[in-house]
């Protein structure tokens, strides 16, 4: 009986607590959390069932589609919330605001209740939408500050599942619900929902330790990233030729899910191997009158400092005795800072015009006279290579980063200049000329949010990395509802009505307001890739600003937090 606690059913429990209490099972989490956050994405899939079940016009669809950036990107509250809460309440309160907004919206389109006010609709959508910020504080942040030496490459990797999860959402709902796009809105509601409750408290903040694979891990999870992206990529492209049954939407959907939890394998040897290295598996013998000692695996920091987030500033401190970059800056000093200013003009010009043609790309494809699978396929494709420009953008830019000094600066610049050729694309289309845009804008979208991020947590700090990111992402609904519901809306209805009066029709003898051909977001696209130029501008003279920065070692004091981290713990096992 006195062997038992040592026997191999003891050695399994305590090896599937430390994996459980382990920063890279929190990983693994974080990874799912945000594979179903990128509900936001699919908008171009559904709004054309909300359009026409509630017979709204363009102008209006795009008012409830800047509603949904304006919820997806105003992301204060939640970093608000982060800094005086603990982690599992924030991915709580993210559920609960995803299900009530998105379920509200699908009982509306459905009929099950009485045609909502437009302004109602708005107010679900942007619910809806806003419960992503909570997915990203408390996912992205935490998993920031659990490996702040690997930024680059780790934002890269949870905002890739992130531009993923449109793709993988549509796998599942056509696999579950078959090809019908009301239901895709059913499992927005719940799907991410379910997530976050299954892991709300298993994602935590932990002290900085230096991980000997880290980098090896990553990329092993970069490999099962780009093997599931291009997995839905052919699985997308094929749908489009040939017509699936339902059984081989559930092949396809059990494939990706099977491939999305891949990393979990990769993640249980790494912890394997930790396990081991604590002495866990074969413990030091200790006499019979004395209790086995119990080793700690994960100590476990929540510290939320409420004191330091209230301290009053003065005017000198705000504007004039600002720490120097890559320090800690308190939130005004930050959001009132040049730095900061300029990665708001560049976010309002490039992520402003990124999201006008996402929201939009469904109407792109039926004013072209593209069929629904095509328009889908558009969606998918978007979907992916957003996923490729994260990740392209958060691990190439790393690598230059270190090798080569490269500043993530000079790398937004050329990210928005690229935007400009699919704007343009889609200004001037010609034949197959919107899968090539899908792909540029989709590619560049995408790579904007690592990159965006990663500066902000370089240039402010992460002491108010919460709050900071979400604020540092603010321009985009501004730049979405200017670009897309005052600028391409309006230029999108005028050419409608002059096709009607063409013939001989009124606004009041249709009840949905559709263009047909090339002029219906010609001019509306030339002034978005303007804007993006205008953008990339902008973004060179924060090049100019921070070249000395970026050409320090600006990760020198995390690894020296881990080596202190790591002493300390020498010393304690030590004694």
């Amino acid at each position: 009986m006195g062997e038992m606690p040592m026997g191999k059913g003891h050695e399994i429990l305590q090896f599937t607590n430390h994996v459980i209490q382990g920063r890279w099972f929190s990983l693994f989490a974080s990874f799912l959390i945000m594979a179903g956050a990128g509900a936001t994405y699919l908008f171009g899939t559904y709004s054309k069932e909300i359009k026409s079940s509630l017979g709204y016009d363009q102008t209006t669809l795009n008012l409830l589609g800047f509603f949904k950036d304006l919820g997806a990107n105003v992301g204060v509250f939640s970093g608000l919330l982060a800094e005086v809460t603990p982690t599992w309440f924030v991915l709580l309160v993210g559920a609960s605001m995803n299900f009530t907004g998105y379920f509200m919206i699908w009982f509306s389109v459905v009929g099950k209740i009485k045609k909502p006010n437009v302004w109602l609709m708005c107010m679900y959508i942007c619910l809806g939408a806003n419960s992503q910020n909570f997915a990203n504080t408390g996912a992205l942040v935490t998993s920031v500050k659990n490996f702040p030496e690997s930024r680059g490459n780790l934002i890269g990797l949870l905002k890739g599942f992130t531009g993923l999860s449109g793709a993988i959402m549509t796998q599942l709902y056509l696999a579950v619900y078959g090809n019908d796009a009301t239901s895709l809105i059913l499992l927005i509601a719940w799907l991410p929902a379910a997530i976050s409750l299954i892991f709300v408290y298993t994602i935590r903040e932990m002290r900085v330790v230096k991980q000997p694979n880290q980098l090896r891990v990553f990329y092993y999870c970069l490999a099962i990233a780009i093997v599931l992206a291009l997995f839905l990529m052919v699985v997308t492209l094929v749908e489009r030729t040939v017509r699936f049954t339902h059984g081989a939407y559930v092949g396809t959907a059990t494939i990706a899910c099977a491939l999305l939890f891949l990393p979990l394998l990769v993640f249980l040897r790494e912890e394997l191997g930790v396990f081991r290295r604590k002495n866990i598996i074969e413990p030091p013998r200790v006499s019979t009158t004395e209790h086995p000692p119990v080793p700690v695996v994960v100590v476990v920091v929540e510290n939320k400092d409420t004191n330091n987030n209230l301290k009053c500033l003065s005017f000198n401190d705000i504007f004039l005795n600002k720490p120097e970059r890559g320090e800690d800056y308190s939130i005004l000093q930050a959001l009132l800072s040049t730095d900061m200013l300029i990665l708001f003009v560049a976010t309002f010009c490039g992520l402003g015009t990124s999201l006008t043609a996402v929201d939009n790309l469904g109407q792109i494809g039926e004013s072209l006279g593209y069929p629904t699978t095509t328009i889908k396929s558009f969606v998918s494709l978007l979907s992916i290579w957003n996923f490729f420009g994260r990740i392209f953008s958060g691990f190439v830019s790393e690598a230059l980063l270190v090798k080569y000094k490269f500043p993530r600066t000079l790398m937004m610049t050329l990210v928005l200049l690229l935007s400009c050729i699919g704007l343009l694309l889609i200004a001037f289309p010609f034949n197959g000329s919107v899968y090539v845009a899908s792909v540029i804008i989709g590619f560049s979208f995408g790579a904007q949010l690592p990159l965006l991020f990663s500066i902000i947590s370089e240039l402010f700090g992460l002491k108010y990395y919460s709050t900071l990111f979400n604020c540092g992402q603010l321009a985009s609904p501004l730049g979405s509802y200017i670009l897309n519901v005052k600028v391409t809306g309006p230029l999108y209805d005028r050419e409608a009505l002059k096709d009607l009066a063409k013939k001989g029709l009124t606004r009041s003898s249709v009840k949905e307001l559709t263009c047909i051909g090339n002029q219906c977001y010609r001019q509306a696209f030339v002034i978005l890739a303007s804007v993006a130029f205008f953008g990339a501008l902008a973004s060179l003279i924060l090049v100019a600003r921070t070249r000395k920065f970026y050409k320090g070692d600006i990760y020198k004091k995390f690894r020296e937090q881990a080596e202190a981290t790591e002493a300390e713990m020498a010393s304690t096992n030590n004694k």
